[in-house]
Formats: structure tokens, C-alpha cells, sequence
């Protein structure tokens, strides 16, 4: 792990996982937003491909605020904006040595790596769109199906949410609240069980922050990306995958691929046919011009 400092003070805890000389440099980029870097998977997926950096967003998991605070305290953080975590980005990858990179995001990271690739699209030779929400209503679906799958354990998740919870508690609630992510809510509650016991605590307030944007403004990214977009989805997401495919509309080149027997994460459950897809994606930067 490597400290990075961005412009503002913020420091960025970062890794590296190098690749063969010449290979393309890849920069994933989590979800959340509050959560910190789950990816090392997926960079272990690019491994003899790629160089491969990942990192934790500001004020998440191991970085820091400007100030050093490594949690969103205090009333409306001004660093907690889609602009500074895109710029948060381009200065990672001008610290990284690169002049161009592979973004790859998840989840919110799928729109924040779209968000960077629109405003900076010179600087990105392919884009990774991995299980984002797309435009139009995702949430109505989303909650709905999410509800199903919860219902083996909706009294207990009741009892948790909306309170201050043990460590035990928080854990057991995360268990219960990523479960349904899984294409079986069952085994993903075991799945979801390494993650959920991370000492690091959700930073709540950035979630809140950064989930101001809106269709218009996905759409305006997605028209301005010069690069090729790969849009993949499980099919077993709770969200749904239409409003995804209508993103995908409005960019110049998308490439989508679904991922059968699969949900939220792809490449825990599927890991094999995400490899390909990534393997696909880094070909497409060596012949991206």
C-alpha cells in the first residue's frame, strides 16, 4: 500500500499489482459510495495483462479528508463531489506514471469511471462499465426485487437498520444487507461475510453526497467518451439491467455483455466468463488509437 496526496491534502491509500513491460496501466474503481477497495479479485482477473492500480475513494477505508480526517464529519464536506473524485482519478493516474489508462468501475465506480472518461476523454483507452444503475428508474425495480430477496430475514434486518448497532450487529446487518446482491441471496450471505467484517466503517455521508447526479449528466459523459465502453451486467443483479442498456444507447461505441447466473459482483460468481470480459477489455486498449 502506497500513500498518494492529492492537490487538496487528501491522501489516497493505493496499490499497484505490475504487469508485463508495455502492457496497458488499469485503474478500478469501487463502488459504494462510502465503501472502500473490494477489486483485488478482479485485479487478480488482469494479472499478466495489465498493470493494475486500485484504490480507496476519499475519506473511505484508508484515505484521508484534506485535512486528515478519515471519515465525511462535519456538515456537507466540500470534497465530496463527482468533480473532485474525478479529479481524484486524473491526478492518480499522473502520480501512476501513465499518460493514458483502462478505467474499470463498479457499481457507483461505474458511473464515477464514466463521469472521468467523459470529462477526460483523451486520457482513457477503454472503459470498464461493470453492473451500474443506467438511467431512468432503477429504483422502483430495484427495491422491489431487493424486498423479495430479503424476506427470509426481513424481521431481523428491521430490528438492525436505522440504529446503532454492536460490531457484531454492523456485521451481521451488512451480511443481511449485501446478501441480496448475490444471484442467491442464501449462499450470499456467506458470501458477502468477508467484506462485511472490514473494521472499516461506511461512510454514510458520502453516500448521501455523491449520489447527486442525474440522467442528464450520464448521459452528457457518456456521449463525450472517445473510447470504446464495455457495459457488463449480471443478470441476476437486482438492478435491473434495461436502464443500462438505455445508458448504452448514447455512447459511440458500447459493447455489452451480460453475465447469466449472476448478480451485483460477477466475478465472485461467475468468475470465469468475467475474466474473459476483462481479458477483452485490455485487448481493446492495445488497439485503441
Amino acid at each position: 500500500m502506497e500513500f498518494m496526496t492529492m492537490s487538496d491534502g487528501a491522501r489516497l491509500a493505493t496499490w499497484t499489482d505490475p504487469g508485463p513491460q508495455d502492457a496497458p496501466a488499469v485503474i478500478l474503481v469501487h463502488g459504494g459510495p462510502g465503501l472502500w477497495d473490494y477489486l483485488s479479485p478482479v485485479a487478480e482477473m488482469l494479472a499478466g495483462r495489465a498493470t493494475v492500480h486500485r484504490y480507496d475513494q476519499r475519506r473511505c477505508g484508508r484515505s484521508t479528508s484534506p485535512t486528515g480526517e478519515s471519515d465525511g464529519s462535519g456538515a456537507s464536506p466540500g470534497d465530496l463531489t463527482m468533480e473532485r473524485f474525478v479529479e481524484d482519478i486524473d491526478e492518480l493516474r499522473h502520480a501512476f506514471g501513465h499518460d493514458r489508462v483502462v478505467v474499470i468501475g463498479h457499481s457507483f465506480g461505474a458511473t464515477l469511471a464514466l463521469a472521468y472518461a467523459g470529462t477526460h476523454p483523451g486520457r482513457v483507452t477503454a472503459l470498464g462499465y461493470v453492473d451500474g444503475v443506467g438511467i431512468g428508474d432503477w429504483r422502483t425495480p430495484y427495491r422491489a426485487e431487493r424486498a423479495r430477496r430479503l424476506a427470509p430475514w426481513a424481521e431481523r434486518f428491521a430490528e438492525l437498520d436505522g440504529r446503532e448497532r454492536t460490531t457484531a450487529e454492523e456485521v451481521e446487518w451488512r451480511r443481511l444487507s449485501w446478501a441480496t446482491d448475490y444471484a442467491d441471496p442464501q449462499a450470499g450471505y456467506d458470501l458477502a461475510a468477508a467484506m462485511a467484517a472490514s473494521s472499516h466503517a461506511i461512510n454514510h455521508q458520502a453516500n448521501r453526497a455523491l449520489v447527486s447526479f442525474d440522467d442528464m449528466d450520464q448521459i452528457t459523459w457518456a456521449t463525450a467518451v472517445r473510447c470504446p465502453i464495455t457495459f457488463i451486467h449480471g443478470m441476476a443483479d437486482p438492478r435491473p439491467v434495461g436502464p443500462v442498456v438505455a445508458l448504452a444507447a448514447h455512447a459511440r461505441a458500447p459493447r455489452k455483455r451480460v453475465v447469466s447466473d449472476a448478480g451485483h459482483l460477477p466475478w465472485v460468481e461467475q468468475p470465469e466468463r468475467v475474466r474473459e470480459i476483462l481479458a477483452e477489455i485490455v485487448a481493446t486498449a492495445s488497439h485503441h488509437d
